[in-house]
């Protein structure tokens, strides 16, 4: 049974792109990506959004005009290696950019626990629309930020505004550039595991 996880990088006042949907802001440090690199060698199984899936397309091939650090280098194998599934109603098979990933055209929270449910490591919800009905339906186990030190004013909230949450803190770390590495679970358990 995998461990389901939300993690993803914020701002200060609680959002993960901009009122453009602009998260340039938030690219990380050349600590905070090794950071993400040894977090990911955890991740067996991804569950995102169509947007998020498409935009992950970059690990799938290094682009003719930059050439990866061997940092990025290995996070794009870690990538290419996770089960993915993305939630994406307009998506076809044929789209897909792996054998590892599938089509799941109507998340629910129930398709989600399935998922967590049949994997092995971490289970990670990337993206706040995608986590929001396992937020709130309190099936999330782990919940971690990287909390960037900037303040955007307005934008896609890491969370739901309805979600009520009591969560303790299992782990933090600072890293030098000012970014914040906090785990959180949740205090009362997870519903239905």
């Amino acid at each position: 049974m995998g461990t389901l996880t939300y993690a993803t990088t914020v701002s200060l006042d609680g959002y993960v792109a901009d009122a453009s949907g602009d998260f340039q802001w938030s690219a990380p440090s050349e600590a905070v990506f090794a950071a993400h690199l040894e977090r990911m060698r955890h991740v067996s199984t991804e569950i995102l959004g169509r947007k998020t899936y498409e935009l992950m397309r970059y690990w799938h091939s290094e682009p003719s005009d930059e050439q990866w650090s061997s940092a990025e280098q290995e996070f794009a194998k870690l990538w290419r290696n996770i089960n993915t599934f993305a939630a994406s109603s307009t998506l076809t098979s044929g789209q897909l950019a792996s054998t590892h990933d599938a089509l799941v055209p109507a998340l629910t929270v129930d398709r989600i626990v399935e998922i967590a449910r049949e994997a092995s490591g971490v289970v990670e919800i990337f993206g706040p629309t995608t986590a929001a009905p396992a937020i709130r339906a309190g099936v999330v186990e782990v919940f971690e930020f990287f909390i960037v030190p900037k303040v955007l004013g307005g934008g896609l909230p890491a969370l739901p505004r309805d979600a009520r949450l009591e969560l303790k803190l299992t782990d933090h770390r600072i890293f030098d550039d000012g970014t914040v590495h906090v785990r959180y679970s949740p205090t009362h358990g997870v519903v239905g595991r």
